[in-house]
């Protein structure tokens, strides 16, 4: 019997070529789609799930409390993570991480390895990174200890042992050990690096005592919970452990702090903290519900097509009944059909996705799986979606199908229901509804997007080079070098430009009641070029001068945040001004207009400027456009000339700025190629639909040529239909979309406004795409000569 179904369900789909066609069409590209976002759902769901005892780790985070404002910091202290361990008999270890870049030296090789994790012996025992050589319990013990990861490890050596082997770090060519090799690390991994270096090469060399300093923060610190703990008791113990270890400096300085447990599994998606590479969840319930709309629109299809073709089956059925077969029978047969149909769009499907995968993760920035057919198990679950589908669209028309009655049919009478073409009508709205909105969702998005892009960022940021000296003495000696250098312009030096990291200061600035106030600001070191070079404005007072002796040791210029931070109306207020800051005196001689020098999905913060040569160990050089490639060339060997160990690297201002939009850049893209899918089989949908409308009206169309009909006038007729359901489409889907990405714009500090000419544009796109769509078939039945059609009628 099963083998007869399938039979028939062969015959059936090539009978009517170009129905299948577009039903497995429209199937097979809704399913890639569905395929491919749910790798990328799943992906950003299972961050860190691969670690064993991920329900047991918790990321340790800190609010930093001063009279001026609340910081949620992702770090803690670097004492806090040894002594919990300590007092707490229900933490089973802990671990300590810190990102940093290193100079590795390999005999005349040198190489500037950004993605160095600085990491606690007990790394190995809290996450699963295995080592494919080395102790996992030793590796990171003693100072100057090194684990690689393969990838970097066959960088370093090739094919030959890495393990026992000597590099030199730094400068000072400091030697290091290395102790292991670890797997490449997995993409959705929270911790990433190439290079590990022993946690104890920071606290014993690099910065001796550095884990027993209780308001030094910087370390991501994560602990792993015994089997049986409670972590929400554990958090309530929290503050009185603060105030038993830290809490005279707490009150010395007039900050306190509040400690929480973060789930490990929730940071990547949930947390409101820092989180390097952090994911969206809003971006992943925007993409699933994207897959569950292209697989509805899909499934809408093929339910409007089997239906429309319901007529030229209807005596098939009729037939089938005189001779015996029962209603269930026929039901299971056209179940059968649409299970068939689903299982050719799935095979189609895996196909389809296999070839776009590397164009998937292109769009998406990131290797979201090797291999398609890694996971045998998640093509299982797609598989039995495929057959669902099948089940869920066939199971309407099937019922339809089956409930005809023989003699009506047999005798001719039959027509296609009220019920039947209202329902059609229905989902082709439902259809577009979902088009529209994603329509009106990509415009806005790519107005978001482009708005931030063009926004007057308060600082120049074009034919800006940004090279990375990483504090080497003849830094001042390699930049006087370049003044008058063909085609620099200027040149300055920091220790952070917009868009990169910058510390957090420990201040007292006198506010408007002429107290110290104390606040945790960010902090520039410059020196005097910095502002002039970077087209800083200022508000109120001067920039550093050389003219002004003292400007190298009591002088701070602050940003109009920070006066607002500090009471004050005006700018001119806050000058003059004392401040204390990381054992400096002073007062404030200027004050610089705001300027974003972080993403503008954050509100500008208080920013600090002193003059402090040793720490502005990132020198930028603007450079004349026209000479852009011989400029670059030219620095580069005045760089050899004054620092020729190290090698040569920098980046441009522009580039490196925008990439803190990468994230929503990709989102932009992936949304609108997703959209862009939805819409084309939405069409599909659409044209089958028009075909077999145009189809049924032959005749009509043959009479009313006969009876003078211009070619315009059928096919506004045969257009005018689809054109209504769009039209009640767009006011369905129209408030929809506003709120939607109302609430999406919300995640931004700095939003564009949602114009009403956005869905003026999308009304009339989505007019003029169902028009083109329809007129198709409407114009081939309009130039048919009359005598054809009506002869086979």
């Amino acid at each position: 019997m099963l083998k007869n179904y399938f039979k028939i369900a062969f015959r059936n789909l090539w009978k009517h070529k170009v129905f299948s066609f577009i039903n497995i069409m429209g199937l097979t590209v809704g399913m890639s789609a569905c395929l491919l976002i749910s790798m990328y759902v799943n992906f950003e769901l299972t961050y860190d799930t691969f670690h064993t005892k991920s329900d047991r780790i918790y990321r340790l985070v800190t609010d930093v409390i001063t009279p001026s404002e609340t910081i949620n910091a992702g770090i803690t202290s670097w004492a806090f993570g040894p002594t919990i361990k300590q007092d707490f008999p229900e933490v089973e270890a802990y671990t300590r991480v810190n990102g940093g870049s290193f100079l590795v030296r390999k005999g005349d090789i040198k190489f500037q390895e950004e993605s160095t994790v600085f990491a606690d012996s007990s790394l190995f025992r809290i996450f699963d990174f295995p080592l494919i050589q080395g102790d996992p319990k030793t590796a990171l013990i003693e100072p100057m200890s090194i684990v690689f990861t393969e990838k970097a490890a066959k960088k370093y050596f090739g094919d030959a042992d890495p393990v026992g082997q000597t590099l030199l770090l730094s400068g000072e060519g400091i030697p290091a050990k290395v102790t292991g090799v670890m797997k490449d690390i997995p993409e959705n991994s929270l911790i990433k690096g190439d290079m590990f270096v022993s946690m104890t090469t920071m606290t014993q060399r690099l910065n001796r005592g550095i884990d027993e300093q209780w308001g030094n923060f910087g370390a991501k610190t994560y602990l792993l919970l015994k089997p049986d703990a409670d972590s929400k008791a554990l958090e309530k113990k929290l503050p009185e452990y603060l105030e038993r270890r830290a809490g005279k400096l707490m009150r010395e300085s007039k900050m306190s702090y509040k400690l929480f447990l973060e789930p490990l599994l929730d940071v990547h998606l949930k947390s409101e903290r820092d989180v390097d590479e952090k994911g969206s969840m809003s971006n992943v319930y925007v993409f699933s519900v994207i897959a569950a709309f292209i697989l509805l629109i899909a499934c809408i299809n093929f339910v409007n097509l089997t239906t429309a073709r319901s007529a030229e089956r209807a005596k098939e059925v009729g037939i089938r009944k005189v001779v015996g077969a029962a209603k269930g029978l026929l039901a299971r047969q056209f179940v059968s059909e649409s299970i068939l149909l689903c299982m050719i769009a799935f095979v189609l499907s895996l196909v389809l996705s296999a070839a776009l995968v590397p164009l998937f993760h292109n769009l998406a920035g990131k290797v979201i799986v090797s291999d398609l057919f890694a996971d045998p198990s998640f093509l299982v679950y797609m598989l039995l979606a495929a057959v669902l589908i099948g089940i869920l669209a066939g199971i309407y028309p099937a019922l339809v199908l089956s409930s005809f009655e023989p003699v009506t049919v047999l005798k001719g009478r039959f027509s296609t229901s009220f019920k039947g073409v209202l329902l059609r009508k229905g989902l082709v709205t439902v259809q577009f509804s979902i088009s529209i909105a994603l329509i009106i969702a990509t415009m806005i998005v790519y107005i978001q997007m482009n708005y931030m892009r063009n926004r007057d960022l308060g600082f120049s940021k074009d034919q800006m080079l940004v090279i990375n000296t990483e504090g080497d003495p003849k830094r001042e000696v390699f930049k006087e070098s370049l003044r008058g250098l063909t085609g620099v312009k200027s040149t300055a030096a920091s220790s952070s430009v917009p868009g990169s990291s910058n510390p957090g200061a420990y201040s007292e600035i006198e506010n408007r009641s002429g107290e110290l106030q104390v606040a945790n600001l960010d902090l520039y070191f410059v020196d005097f070029d910095y502002i002039r070079q970077f087209g800083l404005k200022m508000a109120a007072g001067r920039p550093f001068s050389r003219e002004f002796g003292t400007d190298t040791t009591q002088a701070m210029v602050i940003n109009e945040a920070a006066v607002k931070l500090l009471g004050y109306a005006k700018p001119e207020d806050a000058l003059g001004r004392r401040f204390k800051q990381w054992g400096r005196e002073g007062k404030i001689v200027g004050v610089i207009k705001d300027f974003h020098f972080r993403s503008l999905q954050e509100n500008i913060r208080p920013l600090t400027m002193r003059i402090e040569p040793g720490g502005a160990s990132l020198v930028s050089v603007q450079i004349e456009g026209n000479r852009l490639k011989e400029t670059v060339a030219a620095v580069e060997q005045k760089w050899k000339e004054a620092i020729p160990g190290r090698p040569f690297s920098y980046y441009f201002m522009d580039e490196f700025f925008d990439r803190q939009y990468r994230s929503e850049e990709r989102f932009e893209k992936l949304f609108f190629n997703f959209a862009i899918l939805a819409i084309f089989i939405s069409c599909l949908g659409l044209l089958g639909l028009a075909s077999y409308s145009t189809m049924q009206r032959t005749k009509e169309i043959g009479v009313r040529k006969v009876m003078g009909a211009s070619i315009g006038s059928i096919v506004g007729l045969l257009s005018m239909d689809f054109l209504k359901l769009v039209l009640i489409a767009f006011v369905v889907a129209s408030p929809i979309a506003y709120f939607g990405m109302d609430r999406w714009l919300e995640n931004f500090a700095y939003r564009t406004d949602i114009y009403w000419w956005v869905f003026v544009v999308a009304a009339a796109l989505s007019t003029v795409i169902a028009f083109v769509t329809v007129s198709f078939q409407s114009i081939r039945a309009a130039v048919m000569n009359p005598v054809k059609s009506l002869r086979s009628e």
